[in-house]
């Protein structure tokens, strides 16, 4: 499952049952292993992601990539925390 970064970027990626979740915009590095660890995805479908917010993929969940990234395992939904349990205020637009 080996790729080039700029391949990666552009995909569009989904669930193992064939809905599609988002596009990747960026990768996340893991510096002491050099490893990727995470994609970003945006443009994400609200069905899935609450408010369509952008989502961390962790890299474990991927299953296949070419064309199209396939997941080998997505939650049912995934909410978006509240700020207070973070410790932040909320956020206003």
């Amino acid at each position: 499952m080996l790729e080039e970064l700029t391949n990666i970027e552009g995909l569009e990626v989904y669930t193992p049952l064939g809905v599609r979740v988002g596009n990747i915009t960026g990768v996340e590095v893991d510096d002491e292993e050099g490893n990727i660890s995470g994609l970003l995805a945006e443009d994400t479908n609200p069905n899935l992601v609450e408010m369509g917010a952008p989502l961390l993929i962790p890299f474990r969940w991927i299953q296949a990539v070419g064309d199209v990234i396939i997941l080998r395992h997505f939650p049912e939904e995934i909410p978006i925390p509240a700020p207070s349990e973070f410790g932040m205020e909320e956020y206003k637009e």
